[in-house]
């Protein structure tokens, strides 16, 4: 059984795999499948090269995402293209993992599980879910952020209210954003245990 784990930035999606993977369940993680298929020389890093021009490389050859994150979420063109690059092979690599997984469920995390439409591969879905306000302090803080780049990510990601309206499970991380963060922990049990009953 494979189970979908989404959220809008800053949500704390990697704090409730975590606590899963530290449960036993494997993870497959969307954002690092889409890290690993833009490598340098790789089909999606040429095909961005070849589109975005040299400026889209670092000096060791790799993508300078700022860089990067700055023209897509400036122009949705240049979005659209960039996804057209980057989704299809993210898509055959997932897939690849969670056919390699020994787990009883496998959970796949992914910020646009529904919107790529990789929500057709698994068979439930669990949402965590913040106000937008959070989401907005969180990824600035975590990573310091601009404020109004980070409007602009939350602006094409799926509105709060439909993303729910695709959730099996919610899990509401408004609590202390922390490793220690006990709350979090009872919840992520809590759907850990309804899954594994489903093999009893």
């Amino acid at each position: 059984m494979i189970i979908g784990l989404t959220g809008g930035i800053g949500s704390g999606k990697t704090a409730v795999s975590d606590r899963f993977k530290a449960l036993g369940v494997n993870i497959v993680d969307a954002d690092i499948v889409a890290r690993t298929i833009v490598e340098p020389n790789k089909p999606a890093w040429h095909d961005i090269k070849n589109y975005f021009g040299p400026e889209v490389l670092l000096e060791d050859q790799t993508l300078n995402r700022a860089w990067l994150r700055q023209q897509i979420f400036a122009d949705e063109n240049k979005r659209k293209k960039l996804e057209e690059f980057t989704h299809p092979r993210i898509r055959e690599e997932i897939m690849r993992d969670l056919a390699c997984s020994t787990s009883h469920f496998t959970i796949l995390v992914s910020p646009l599980l529904i919107e790529s439409g990789q929500y057709e591969l698994v068979e439930k879905i669990i949402v965590v879910d913040v106000p937008e306000a959070t989401q907005l302090e969180r990824t600035c803080l975590r990573d310091n952020n601009d404020p109004e780049q980070v409007k602009r990510i939350i602006a094409v990601q799926l509105t709060r209210d439909k993303r729910l309206t695709y959730a099996d499970y919610v899990i509401s991380n408004t609590h202390n954003f922390s490793t220690h963060n006990n709350h979090l922990d009872e919840k992520v049990m809590n759907i850990y245990n309804k899954l594994n009953n489903k093999f009893d």
